[in-house]
């Protein structure tokens, strides 16, 4: 937008109708502008539109008639990437402006090193009159010898004021406070910015997501599910509800998602209804990039705010994910099974296959086979149907088990009582409680000594003392209360676990057809091993692995229904299967 002060033409540098001429450059003044979270506590004159009334006025007097500015707005001046800073170095060095207005010097840089080559060795090179007006620096009147002090004071500001907020931080993330923004699915609470709400709206899409995965669908093929379905992707989403999110903006569709997008929901604990903080972290003022903390480093609170998705879900996800992607055939095909099927003798995965004269037979075999080039001394030869009535078969034996044996299967599937159990984990919260109130002491502790120091009751040298003292003995607490938490975590989660794997058997207790969502859901992984001839009969042992409860032995003693498996696999040879030894006869 172009404006006039009665002796000088403004722009933007953003404005479209901005034009650069060299041969106007003696007459050209570039003004640049900046302000970020750093420069909250400081005076009002700070503020942009103070800073370009001040600047326009003081450039027009000493005589320029264009005048640019340049802006940037909310980014620090620890780093030299900011747009406006960038775009402005650009035409300097092209010969568009022939001086340079701003502020104070900190406008510029709040880092002594790059400050310093701007000063001395660019803006000279180029022949470019630097004014500061808050330094009383003009460099067409001579150089001045103390600049360099001046660097260093505005960088020693930006060292302090990134300090106090790391303790800051680091006293609020290990209070509970969520340090981040809230992700896809949450909103802030308008009556408390501390806390996330459910946005029903996006909350409807990631647990279409977390659906989809379980019903077997891939990353791939959701994300064109939603792009089909015209829903909006998370950035345009924010943005249609005018809330500002950081990131690039995008000229892409709106509606076009990213199997990436769907991976990372998809690996967020949050939806779980916890706070995670401290997930990354940056080496140093200077360095503004957000590295991936250690999990070691994070502080987790659970169960904060309303979950979007039930943890056993959230669980279940992972570790499906965790698993080898699954094989599909040349044609494309892909079976339920895949990725379930382990090689008893070598741990490997099994592979999918047809075959070629009969593309009816479908069958898995290990991977690492040597004749595939492997090490493994056997095939693991083991048919899809077969081994679709065989699971199903044993599922509907253990949904009746767990249904009306509860007690029993309880015993059998985590081999001790839950009275043990209750025992054990009561004792690990109550040395867990006192780790927690003297972790809780010692925040409280940090935030009197910083506020101490800061209203000058104790030296700072005195603060870093006391600092290093309490450091140390937290330090010693986090590492005992994430290990007991993880104590607690297990013993907690076998009762828990078993309480959503039998809920989750029930639901499968008539089911009639083996689909893609009940493995998922219930079976962990399947063992294969290697059929051998046992008194004239080919037999071939299964052991299925269950999600949350592992391998289960069923007692034979009780009344529950035997399945019935019988296949023609080639003329004159039938495979059978018999429960009691779990195995299939050949």
């Amino acid at each position: 937008m172009k404006q006039s002060n009665g002796k000088a033409k403004i722009y933007y540098a953003t404005d479209l109708e901005v034009r650069y001429n060299k041969k106007d450059r003696e007459k050209t003044a570039f003004i640049y502008v900046r302000i970020s979270r750093e420069d909250d506590l400081e005076a009002e004159s700070y503020s942009i539109q103070n800073q370009i009334k001040l600047l326009t006025q003081l450039a027009t007097e000493y005589g320029y008639t264009v005048l640019i500015i340049f802006m940037d707005d909310g980014i620090t001046g620890v780093i030299a990437k900011r747009p406006g800073f960038q775009n402005m170095l650009a035409k300097l060095e092209q010969q568009y402006a022939a001086a340079l207005f701003v502020k104070d010097l900190s406008r510029l840089y709040r880092n002594r090193t790059e400050a310093d080559k701007l000063i001395d060795d660019f803006l000279p090179e180029h022949e470019i009159r630097l004014v500061s007006v808050g330094d009383s620096i003009d460099t067409a009147e001579g150089d001045d010898e103390f600049i360099f002090l001046r660097n260093w004071a505005n960088e020693q500001y930006a060292r302090d004021i990134s300090k106090k907020r790391r303790l800051s931080n680091r006293v609020r993330g290990n209070a509970g406070e969520p340090l981040s923004m809230p992700p896809y699915g949450y909103m802030k609470d308008p009556e408390n910015p501390k806390r996330w709400i459910v946005d029903e709206e996006a909350a409807a899409t990631v647990r279409r997501i977390f659906s989809m995965t379980l019903d077997g669908y891939g990353t791939e093929q959701i994300a064109a599910a939603l792009s089909a379905d015209k829903i909006l992707t998370p950035m345009f989403y924010w943005r249609s509800k005018g809330v500002k999110r950081p990131g690039k903006v995008t000229d892409r569709e709106p509606h076009k998602w990213n199997s990436s997008t769907v991976v990372k929901i998809l690996s967020l604990q949050e939806y779980c209804g916890d706070v995670i903080n401290f997930k990354t972290y940056s080496k140093s003022f200077k360095h503004k990039e957000r590295l991936p903390n250690s999990e070691e480093n994070w502080a987790i609170f659970k169960d904060v705010h309303n979950p979007i998705i039930d943890r056993g879900i959230w669980e279940q996800v992972q570790q499906k994910r965790g698993k080898v992607r699954k094989r599909v055939t040349n044609e494309g095909e892909k079976s339920m099974f895949s990725g379930l099927l382990r090689c008893a003798d070598c741990g490997k995965n099994l592979w999918y296959h047809f075959n070629q004269k009969n593309h009816d037979i479908k069958y898995f075999n290990c991977s690492n086979y040597k004749g595939n080039r492997g090490t493994c001394t056997s095939t693991h030869y083991v048919r899809v149907d077969f081994l679709e009535q065989v699971v199903l078969g044993e599922i509907r034996r253990l949904t009746q088990f767990a249904s009306r044996y509860e007690t029993e299967f309880v015993k059998a599937a985590i081999g001790q009582s839950q009275q043990n159990i209750e025992a054990e984990r009561e004792a690990l919260r109550r040395e867990l409680k006192a780790l927690q109130k003297r972790d809780a002491e010692l925040d409280n502790l940090f935030q009197r000594i910083y506020e101490d120091n800061e209203s000058g009751k104790i030296t700072d040298e005195r603060f870093a003392k006391m600092s290093v003292s309490y450091e140390t003995e937290q330090a010693e607490l986090v590492q005992r209360v994430k290990a007991l938490q993880m104590e607690l975590d297990k013993e907690t989660d076998k009762s828990m676990s078993m309480d959503l794997f039998i809920a989750k058997v029930r639901k499968y207790t008539r089911a009639k057809k083996l689909t893609q969502r009940m493995l998922n859901e219930l079976v962990d992984y399947i063992e294969v091993c290697q059929a051998e001839k046992i008194d004239g009969v080919h037999v071939q042992k299964l052991k299925i692995h269950y999600n949350c409860v592992g391998s289960i032995e069923i007692p034979n003693v009780l009344p529950l229904p035997q399945p019935e498996v019988l296949i023609q696999t080639r003329k004159g040879v039938a495979v059978s299967y018999s429960q009691s030894q779990n195995v299939a006869n050949f």
